[in-house]
């Protein structure tokens, strides 16, 4: 297993969920439950009953025990009234009877008898580890299933030992996980990863990235294997450097080759930096001779410099361009979004840099009107050797996805993009 995840994230929220606080499934199991009053105590919680519905599941209701052989009961959520520290409080019924014993309905899961203890494990059934605790989360009368809690404190708040706390909670979320029918759960112990080929597609990166940091090495690599090139190449660029390197350790060349081909030369260089010489040695083969230079220089200078870092992809145009006639150019450059954001307006003859367009201005703008009557000017430029925490300056100051690089004579020779520098900043430091 990756080490865990220290950092707490909250998931998506329902629209208006309002204030909310989080609560451990082991801290409510065993609690009071109580009619109205403290002193009116009708048992205690022994499991939490919820529906499995869309993107996380809902409580349905509290399952009750009374103990000396008495049966048990199913308190409908609508029925509870507080989750306080020391008990549950709950309304009676209408009719003072005592209320029914549970009944089970499609699509019901009890958290103690269907998660809590069982292995889960990835779509190809290989272990990845023991649920020890679920996380729920608490807000204006609601109870979600958030996280399932894997680490060592979920073991020790299942024992009452919840004070002894021995590391961070490491956490996979709901998202992450599917349960097994209630049927199912009667006869196996197991929980399954519910990412399938189709899903992780639709994942951003940095989700990716987390749950590859979460997995065990041979499912490290199923799930990696299953990016299409861009993909990958997103993912590896947001992994922790220890998952880049384990990643990384097996591929096939032509794989390897693919991947790199879809990232930037930052990305490549912060992925290198973290490698051991004799591999990233090797790798570099994988490369062009020109791309192989410009990593080389980020690498073996203290500061990488503009010149080393900017893309060669974007969009030049003169003055008498019109609005219209820009547009129809963007749409046939065939270029990715964030290489668009700006069209920047040159002298024809020399490509000195003149001005800059916001494609969000160019859009709003009537079609007939020329570029040099929409462009921005004088604008903010960077220099070929300005060094790459002067750049961090420049976006931190300005807020820009992009900023122009330029010689002495103000001709554009690239763009750096945001999330480039930005990152190797990043790399840097945690190197």
């Amino acid at each position: 297993m990756a080490e865990p995840n220290h950092t707490m994230k909250i998931p998506d929220l329902p629209r208006g969920i309002g204030s909310f606080r989080f609560v451990f499934f082991s801290e409510l199991l065993n609690r009071p439950v109580c009619i109205g009053k403290i002193k009116n105590r009708i048992g205690k919680l022994s499991d939490i009953v919820f529906s499995v519905t869309e993107p996380y599941p809902e409580v349905a209701g509290i399952y009750v025990e009374h103990g000396w052989g008495k049966p048990t009961n199913f308190i409908p959520w609508a029925k509870v009234l507080r989750v306080e520290d020391d008990a549950i409080f709950v309304q009676p019924r209408e009719d003072g009877t005592p209320y029914p014993p549970f009944v089970d309905q499609p699509g019901w899961i009890l958290l103690d008898k269907h998660l809590m203890g069982r292995t889960i494990v990835d779509m190809d059934d290989r272990r990845v580890e023991v649920v020890n605790d679920v996380h729920l989360l608490l807000a204006k009368g609601r109870l979600l299933l958030v996280h399932v809690d894997i680490s060592f404190n979920g073991f020790l708040r299942r024992w009452g030992l919840g004070k002894l706390r021995w590391l961070n909670d490491d956490f996979i979320s709901w998202k992450y996980v599917q349960p097994l029918s209630v049927e199912d759960a009667i006869s196996t112990d197991k929980v399954v990863l519910s990412v399938t080929r189709n899903q992780i597609h639709e994942l951003p990166s940095e989700d990716l990235a987390d749950m590859l940091e979460e997995l065990g090495q041979e499912e490290k690599h199923a799930l990696f294997s299953a990016l299409d090139s861009e993909k990958a190449a997103e993912t590896l660029a947001d992994a922790e450097p220890r998952t880049q390197r384990q990643l990384i350790a097996n591929l096939r060349k032509e794989r390897a080759r693919n991947i790199f081909s879809e990232m930037s030369i930052p990305q490549l260089a912060g992925l290198f930096s973290v490698l051991p010489h004799d591999h990233m040695s090797e790798l570099m083969k994988l490369l062009p001779a020109d791309q192989v230079e410009r990593i080389q220089a980020i690498l073996s200078e203290r500061e990488a410099t503009a010149s080393g870092i900017m893309s060669r992809d974007f969009l030049t145009m003169t003055k008498e361009t019109r609005v219209g006639e820009a547009l129809a150019a963007i749409r046939g450059s065939q270029l990715e979004a964030e290489s668009i954001s700006y069209i920047y307006v040159v002298n024809p003859g020399t490509r000195t840099l003149l001005g800059v367009v916001d494609l969000r201005d160019l859009i709003l703008a009537d079609d007939a009107l020329p570029l040099g009557e929409v462009m921005t000017s004088p604008m903010v430029m960077a220099e070929a050797d300005d060094v790459q925490d002067d750049l961090a300056e420049m976006f931190a100051k300005y807020h820009f996805r992009l900023i122009p690089v330029v010689d002495s004579q103000d001709t554009i020779l690239g763009i750096i993009r945001y999330e480039d520098i930005m990152k190797g900043v990043e790399t840097r430091i945690k190197i």
